[in-house]
Parts: C-alpha cells; structure tokens; sequence
C-alpha cells in the first residue's frame, strides 16, 4: 500500500484534507463518503453500494499496479526445507 504525507489546512472553524482526484476516482467516491473513526485510524469509503466484486484477473491487476514486494512469501520460511504438501514439487 502507498502511503502519501497529506497537509492539514484551516478552513473556517474546520481543518481538511484534500484527497487527490485520482484516489477519489479509483475508490469510486463521488460527492459523498462515510467516515468511520477507529481507536488508531480514520477510515473514509464510499458511502452505499460498492459496485460489482473484482474478478480473480481485476484483483491481480490492481495489486500489480500498486508494486508492493511479495518476495518474502515466495521462499520457506527460515529453518524450514520445503513447505509441508509441497513435496515432490
């Protein structure tokens, strides 16, 4: 997941944040969203329905877009000479 410093400014008695059309855009959040406030964190969503379930290939290729390394998942973990049903691979 990217992670994005964003500026905190004064607006009337508020503070906003502006949020990058494009992230907007790829969230599906129109003129309206849904604030949910946890004990470490500020979730924002678009408020009703999400739309239709990515597929298998949508999935994929959102998370390729993104960059992030999966390498470590790639290998056994550390002490461990192969994966417990992956035998004879």
């Amino acid at each position: 997941m990217k992670t994005q410093e964003l500026t905190v400014t004064q607006i009337g008695n508020s503070r906003d944040v502006l949020l990058p059309l494009a992230v907007l855009r790829r969230c599906g959040i129109g003129d309206t969203i849904l604030r949910e406030q946890r004990p470490d964190e500020i979730v924002l969503r678009p408020k009703g329905n999400r739309g239709k379930k990515l597929s298998w290939v949508e999935t994929y290729q959102q998370m390729a877009q993104v960059e992030e390394d999966w390498s470590d998942w790639e290998a056994a973990p550390e002490g461990l000479k192969e994966v417990s049903g992956e035998a004879g691979k």
